[in-house]
């Protein structure tokens, strides 16, 4: 399938302000995981005949890393060259498949200049259906599934809702791990712990969190996090659950549910 992607440079040389800017982070940028889920995101925008712009080679990391990391200079620096390129481009409205992201574009660039209305990904593929821009058909039958609420979309910005309807409209049955929503447990990634070897312990969080979905039963592992993805993969190869077990960003779940389950 040939993808349609332009730049916000290609728009503005047409005189155009696309419907929103699609911020593919880091991850969604160089980790070949998490291409996947870019692409599939990309597809559903030209399914819905979404106008959308990508910064491109304009592009840098959100911050949030250093931030988490403790080093505010280097998030300051990093979010103020994003600020001064999107506000160039007179930019209103984003959407990005990475939580993390999500929620420093959204609670931490205003104080620096940088106002935008941000989406998960979840959410603006959930206004396209409520609009009826984009229809999910559904062979799912009823499969298992679970689904992981990233620490910064759920308990970080009370995201609950939009993730489990899209599951809902594929046909999918939810159970529920006995930590989740509000009392979610986090993946192991968060705070920057994704880019360091974790502390001595009895057992690793994302093993401890694989251990809770495995014991459903399910077929399939649903996030909305590139990070969360990576660390739930590696909790179920763990467990030796690699061919019994899917883990999945919702968006490509959306896709897949047209044709698999």
């Amino acid at each position: 399938m040939s993808l349609k992607v332009k730049t916000m440079a290609e728009w503005a040389t047409e005189g155009k302000d696309p419907e929103i800017l699609f911020w593919v982070g880091s991850a969604g940028s160089f980790d070949d995981r998490a291409k996947k889920i870019t692409r599939s995101f990309v597809e559903i925008l030209n399914q819905a005949n979404v106008e959308f712009g990508v910064l491109g080679i304009e592009e840098s990391a959100s911050g949030d890393t250093a931030k988490r990391a403790g080093n505010e200079f280097l998030f300051q620096m990093q979010a103020m060259m994003n600020i001064e390129i999107m506000n160039s481009y007179n930019i209103k409205k984003i959407a990005t498949t990475c939580p993390h992201d999500f929620n420093t574009l959204k609670n931490e660039y205003k104080s620096l200049g940088g106002d935008y209305e941000v989406l998960h990904h979840t959410e603006f593929i959930h206004e396209l259906i409520t609009a009826k821009r984009l229809s999910i058909s559904s062979n799912s039958n009823g499969v298992k599934i679970t689904y992981h609420d990233p620490c910064y979309l759920g308990r970080g910005n009370g995201i609950f809702d939009a993730p489990r309807a899209l599951l809902k409209d594929a046909g999918f049955n939810i159970l529920e791990m006995k930590r989740s929503k509000k009392s979610s447990f986090c993946c192991g990634a968060g705070g920057a712990q994704m880019f360091k070897e974790p502390e001595k312990g009895e057992k690793d969080i994302n093993i401890e969190r694989a251990e809770e979905a495995i014991n459903l039963n399910i077929s399939v592992i649903a996030t909305s996090c590139p990070f969360c993805n990576t660390m739930l993969t590696d909790g179920v190869k763990n467990k030796n659950k690699e061919d019994q077990i899917e883990v999945l960003d919702i968006v490509e779940i959306i896709s897949k549910a047209k044709k698999e389950f």
